[in-house]
């Protein structure tokens, strides 16, 4: 997930391997944010931060519940993560700006935090090591540098779930796709995903989009690319007017480039 999550980036790989993610990160110093996988604890220079995601550990005991609905550690556990949530919900309605979005993050998520982990320490030495409860455990306790990572840096989300939701047509294509036909192909699609995640993200008609910049598009220098990005396309074409949003529908209807505005009225729409 890129600056401003506007710019989402997808990679091909075979496997699952930390070469992977090592090749594609390369030199990267930032916030990297995913799973508990393993494969990506020793990748990445000096200056990168590694955090984990509450959605990941909140099912790992969610799993746990539902294989006894009368649980009654972890439970609780599930329902002291579902505060934390609330707490940055509440906060995203309420406030602006990540600043914004700290204070309360300072002053609630942080008594919350040490009450759930003295829960979840408590569980483990009760539960047997390879129980679902036992497994949940061992997860959280061993990511929770990294799941507490949030309470440093303002601009990181309790959860990878906007990542995630981005990958589910390739999780779901999976299941379909038996067999892949060419290596070559892998990296084509993982572009075209980067590019269709974007237009979502800024609510831009893909299909305008497509219609827009790909008639000529093997014949632009590659000095143009740039200029034709969802991001770019949007700046550009964007309606800064103060109309409403049927208003500037229709009076932009009649215009021939009509059909690629995104519009920044006072009631957001897209065309298409």
């Amino acid at each position: 997930m890129a600056e401003c999550k506007q710019h989402p980036a997808f990679d091909f790989r075979l496997g699952r391997g930390r070469d992977g993610p090592k090749q594609f990160l390369g030199q990267f110093e930032g916030i990297l944010q995913t799973d508990g996988y393993t494969a990506y604890d020793k990748i990445g220079v000096t200056r990168m931060v590694h955090a984990a995601c509450w959605a990941h550990a909140r099912r790992q005991f969610f799993e746990a519940v539902q294989l006894n609905l009368r649980d009654t550690v972890a439970t609780p556990i599930v329902a002291r993560m579902d505060e934390l949530f609330a707490i940055d919900a509440e906060a995203r309605r309420r406030v602006t700006g990540l600043t914004g979005r700290h204070a309360p993050r300072k002053e609630r998520a942080k008594p919350l935090l040490d009450d759930i982990r003295s829960r979840i320490e408590a569980a483990q030495s009760a539960a047997l090591p390879s129980s679902a409860l036992g497994k949940a455990c061992q997860y959280a306790l061993t990511l929770w540098r990294k799941l507490t990572r949030f309470m440093e840096y303002p601009e990181l989300e309790l959860s990878n779930n906007l990542a995630e939701n981005s990958m589910r047509p390739v999780a779901l294509g999976r299941k379909n796709w038996i067999h892949i036909g060419s290596l070559q192909a892998g990296p084509k699609v993982a572009a075209i995903f980067s590019v269709v995640e974007s237009c979502r993200r800024l609510k831009l008609s893909v299909r305008n989009y497509l219609a827009a910049i790909l008639p000529g598009f093997a014949d632009l220098p590659i000095r143009r690319l740039p200029q034709l990005t969802p991001a770019a396309w949007v700046a550009r074409h964007s309606c800064r007017c103060n109309c409403s949003a049927a208003e500037n529908r229709r009076a932009c209807q009649s215009r021939a480039d009509a059909s690629m505005l995104l519009h920044t009225c006072s009631v957001p729409a897209t065309l298409g």
